[in-house]
């Protein structure tokens, strides 16, 4: 974020707080209206992110070779799914597939011990971009775990353990400290990256953080997912003239192709509640992809959330965008080496499969199971309204050399051609617990 940036947020978060004692940039009035940030900041904010729009993701069909090390464990990969073809009768679920690809024991990309994260990974997720992702989003964890009696804060999937990290540092600074941070992750080599990081980076925090293999019952405090529901294996499906056919995975010689078949029940029931939902019939030969193991999760989180907020941070749209007569084909993304592309026959176990997330059916589960959705926003309002500006407030002091390396990581957080936009946060709430604050500057649920 350059200086004039940086200059703007900080402003008119400080023209909000000083209209009235005590107030915050995300304070609502006593006549019940928001207050909102002056016009200007939001001119100069709209022409900068248009002058600095950037794309950071190359979509390029011709993906690097993998080196013979990572060839050779697709191979393994690509025969064990081959075998699982061959006893299923010649052809599985693409979500069959993608689960084999990603979690098969010992073979999967995610429980496989090969480097995802950062510039030797695949991808880049926004905690290893930049700490002030954790520390913001650790302000808003601070603000449920004051409300909450014995709160402590659970994460599905903590990757490196940067955000824990973060996290974990920040809520240290603000005196609001969990009662322990539980973390559940899939992957031991994970869980090995993500203990020694923690041990050395927080060394005197380590004792609040446990590694369990469930979500904890009866649980009150702060959940965070961030880049978990993406990485749910999804159904593929194609809308034709006389109903709905479901898009498998075949051997093809040494390679996969899709095959297509009926639907079963639950996949057909699946498409005409999108369909009931959009108020009309999808066009013949159009497809997408449905996550149906995304309610049983959603139904988890509420089974075991008794009070608190459950932050969700993941790419994904409304189900009306979604499933948008323009976006036939689908929303999956693969990753390989910082490129991005969509087939995911190829380099199984050693790229990462992912599809966006339709946040309208996370918000119909967890309103099914008890949960109220406390807000919806871009991860770069999220951020904004979350205490964005506080942490830049030292920007100034530091050498021009960090200066530039925290703008450009702002950037990368905030910009609509970074994160800033594709990526959003859903918070869902239990019991007596206010709305995250970082919501009163935008709440888009009314989109969904």
């Amino acid at each position: 974020m350059d200086g004039n940036l940086r200059a703007v947020v900080v402003q008119a978060c400080h023209n909000s707080r000083t209209d009235s004692p005590g107030s915050t940039c995300n304070e609502y009035d006593s006549a019940g209206q928001a207050v909102v940030w002056h016009r200007e900041f939001l001119v100069e904010y709209l022409k900068l992110i248009l002058k600095d729009f950037t794309s950071h993701m190359q979509h390029d069909k011709r993906l690097p070779e993998p080196d013979s090390v990572s060839a050779a464990h697709s191979a393994r990969v690509a025969e064990f799914i081959r075998q699982r073809i061959a006893a299923a009768g010649g052809s599985i679920s693409f979500a069959e597939y993608m689960q084999h690809a990603l979690y098969a024991p010992g073979l999967g990309y995610y429980v496989a011990g090969t480097s995802k994260f950062g510039e030797a990974g695949d991808f880049v997720t926004a905690p290893e971009m930049s700490s002030v992702f954790g520390r913001v989003l650790a302000r808003q964890a601070a603000e449920v775990l004051a409300a909450t009696e014995g709160g402590a804060v659970f994460e599905f999937g903590a990757g490196s353990g940067r955000l824990a990290a973060d996290i974990l540092r920040a809520l240290h600074e603000l005196g609001e400290l969990p009662l322990r941070y539980d973390i559940l992750e899939v992957s031991a080599d994970l869980r090995e990256r993500q203990e020694r990081l923690l041990r050395s980076e927080v060394p005197e925090l380590t004792r609040l953080v446990n590694w369990v293999d469930a979500p904890p019952a009866e649980f009150p405090g702060v959940v965070i997912a961030n880049e978990v529901l993406d990485a749910f294996p999804v159904e593929r499906f194609r809308r034709t003239a006389d109903g709905v056919q479901q898009l498998r995975v075949a051997s093809h010689g040494e390679s996969f192709e899709v095959v297509a078949a009926d639907a079963p029940g639950m996949l057909r029931d699946a498409v005409a509640v999108i369909e009931r939902d959009l108020g009309y019939a999808l066009p013949p030969g159009y497809e997408s992809e449905v996550s149906l193991g995304l309610r049983e999760w959603v139904a988890g989180l509420g089974s075991a959330l008794r009070q608190g907020v459950a932050f969700l941070f993941d790419y994904g749209v409304s189900r009306r965008e979604y499933y948008a007569p323009g976006r036939d084909g689908g929303w999956l993304r693969c990753h390989f080496r910082h490129h991005a592309h969509n087939d995911a026959l190829v380099l199984p176990g050693i790229q990462d499969i992912t599809a966006w997330v339709d946040f309208t059916a996370v918000a119909e589960a967890a309103v099914a199971n008890g949960l109220e959705v406390a807000g919806f926003a871009p991860q770069a309002l999220f951020l904004m309204g979350g205490g964005l500006d506080l942490e830049l407030q030292s920007l100034e002091s530091l050498p021009a050399k960090k200066q530039l390396e925290l703008s450009a990581q702002v950037k990368n957080l905030a910009l609509p051609g970074a994160m800033g936009e594709n990526f959003k946060c859903m918070a869902l709430r239990r019991g007596d617990v206010k709305v995250p604050s970082a919501f009163r500057l935008t709440d888009r649920t009314h989109t969904l």
